[in-house]
């Protein structure tokens, strides 16, 4: 999501993300909107704070007119609102306010809300199908989502984890090599062994560690999920970046396969994850993206045509 913004429309979103904040910035707050004007924006130099215009929402209307960039701000503005790790009514009707004037109404501001109102529940169940849809490319019809993400415990498939199992035979500095090399590192069981998560899900995602060089860590798994935001199109926000938010950063547990922790949002790094997720040439989350084709690869060399 590397946003194409003049200056005087970059410094009115960040000014209404200051503006979310309100009162006086705390640490996070100040990474957060100098990251987002340096990485997002492309801002040679990081924006001076003090000097950020006060912005309401038909400011940010009027700077914001005749472009396409509402969902944009939108987008940075949800982000903000969770920065300091809590649910904050106020900084979140904030939010609501922005995007009404600004006639945006995607879910995930619609799911910000609902979590702030008080249906937790709700909004996470929201969340879940968002993800799902994303994931598969193809509308979620409910159901056991836990089932889904843990099917080989019913029914594994040896044929499949021997496969899998097979890349630690490739060359050291392959694709297929460093994903395997990933699974073992982590203790991880591939797909086919019983307790492994679905392939659809877990071999793009873990793709996405290995290309980005994030690791597995609270934090690490807050800004792989936001590399696969700038990179995917299918619900970026609400499939990927306020799931992971919500888990490793308020401290929700979404589901026992998510788990949970508090505070692990980068605030600064958050940006760079999403700029350099949006300059991928390939989307390994998209129908049709070949996993196999890939493994062979010298990882080097394919991280280099990847960002092109």
């Amino acid at each position: 999501m590397k946003i194409d913004a003049s200056p005087a429309r970059a410094q009115a979103i960040l000014a209404a993300m200051k503006a979310i904040a309100g009162g006086e910035l705390s640490q996070a707050d100040r990474a957060c909107i100098v990251a987002a004007g340096l990485y997002l924006f492309g801002s040679k130099e990081p924006p001076e704070l003090a000097h950020l215009p006060e912005m309401t929402p038909q400011r940010l209307v009027d700077a914001l007119r005749g472009s396409t960039l509402g969902n944009d701000a939108c987008r940075c503005l949800t982000v903000m609102a969770l920065v300091d790790g809590r649910l904050d009514t106020v900084k979140i009707e904030r939010v609501v306010a922005f995007a009404e004037a600004l006639h945006i109404h995607p879910d995930y501001v619609g799911e910000l809300a609902q979590a702030a109102s008080g249906d937790l529940q709700g909004a996470l169940a929201h969340m879940v199908r968002d993800n799902m849809e994303s994931v598969t490319g193809k509308p979620w019809a409910g159901g056991d989502m836990l089932a889904w993400m843990l099917p080989y415990r019913q029914q594994p498939d040896a044929p499949l984890a021997a496969r899998f199992r097979a890349l630690e035979a490739l060359p050291q500095n392959s694709f297929g090599r460093a994903w395997i090399e990933h699974f073992n590192r982590n203790g991880y069981p591939v797909p086919g062994e019983a307790d492994a998560l679905n392939a659809v899900f877990s071999v793009p995602h873990d793709s996405t560690h290995v290309i980005s060089g994030y690791d597995t860590s609270p934090r690490g798994e807050i800004l792989t999920s936001t590399f696969t935001a700038g990179m995917h199109p299918n619900h970026p926000i609400s499939g990927h970046v306020l799931p992971v938010i919500f888990s490793w950063h308020l401290g929700v547990e979404i589901n026992a396969v998510a788990m949970s922790a508090q505070g692990q949002l980068d605030p600064e790094e958050i940006w760079r994850a999403w700029a350099r997720g949006s300059q991928a040439k390939v989307d390994v989350f998209a129908p049709g993206w070949d996993f196999w084709a890939w493994a062979p690869r010298e990882l080097d060399g394919l991280r280099r045509e990847y960002y092109s």
